[in-house]
């Protein structure tokens, strides 16, 4: 079974926790560490963002770290060798998030042969159009059993929405508003109403709520409306004040988490 599959199916009443960081930034030889102590400190995924120039989707604080990867030398076949080198002391779900430009560069089958040599379980492709994920990508990450998760916003129709969820497997990336990425300090209402919105369709595919959530306030919110919170921007700045220090950085984030 697919490792993402594997731990909903396990899960129970847990309410899992995925961080994302950008691979790369802030040293090019940190990948390996701060995942494995993200896995030491119980993270349940683990989303590892490939750096891309033009970052549509992404607030000035992953931009920002995305640059600086870049600026560091890290690559995809930089990234696969990384990866690789602590496959077998992985024992949660990594995942890939990326734009397509980078992916379909290095080629969409020697991607996904590279994400299964490297012990990758799916990939996030946020500029993937959803005509495209159906005709090519899906076909060959089926092959290579791997989950390629899909996103929605409080703007996605409930027929798209159903839509996805009738051809995806893993879990569905549910964005908490159609802003970029970046830290909040509350969900409004009308966020709230999106969550009870998308609760009442019952949806097959469990869900996960990212963007914005940095404190226990949105931390609940999304905990309690989904199977989880995935937190991005506020774990990056931590970790780049932290020097690289996953596990200062990790308990700087828990504290916030808190409050």
């Amino acid at each position: 079974m697919n490792k993402i599959n594997q731990v909903f199916a396990q899960r129970g009443d847990k309410k899992l926790l995925s961080l994302y960081f950008c691979a790369g930034c802030p040293s090019l030889n940190g990948t390996a560490d701060v995942i494995l102590t993200m896995q030491r400190r119980g993270i349940d995924f683990i989303e590892v963002g490939i750096p891309f120039s033009d970052p549509l989707a992404d607030g000035p604080v992953i931009q920002t770290a995305a640059t600086k990867a870049l600026k560091n030398g890290m690559n995809l076949h930089t990234l696969f060798s990384q990866l690789q080198a602590v496959k077998e002391q992985v024992q949660i779900p990594l995942i890939l998030m990326g734009y397509l430009n980078p992916i379909l560069h290095f080629g969409i089958e020697a991607f996904c042969q590279s994400c299964v040599e490297a012990g990758v379980s799916g990939m996030i492709i946020p500029d993937l159009p959803f005509k495209d994920y159906l005709e090519v990508v899906k076909p060959i990450a089926d092959r290579y059993d791997l989950r390629v998760i899909m996103l929605i916003t409080p703007e996605t129709s409930e027929e798209r929405i159903r839509f996805i969820d009738e051809h995806t497997d893993g879990f569905i990336y549910m964005v908490s508003s159609a802003a970029i990425t970046g830290a909040q300090k509350s969900f409004d209402e009308q966020k709230q109403e999106y969550f009870r919105r998308i609760n009442l369709m019952q949806l097959r595919n469990p869900r996960m709520i990212g963007f914005g959530i940095s404190n226990a306030q949105t931390l609940k919110a999304a905990q309690d409306n989904a199977a989880g919170a995935i937190i991005g921007s506020k774990f990056v700045t931590l970790l780049d004040e932290a020097g690289g220090d996953a596990d200062l950085a990790l308990d700087k984030l828990f504290a916030a988490l808190e409050k």
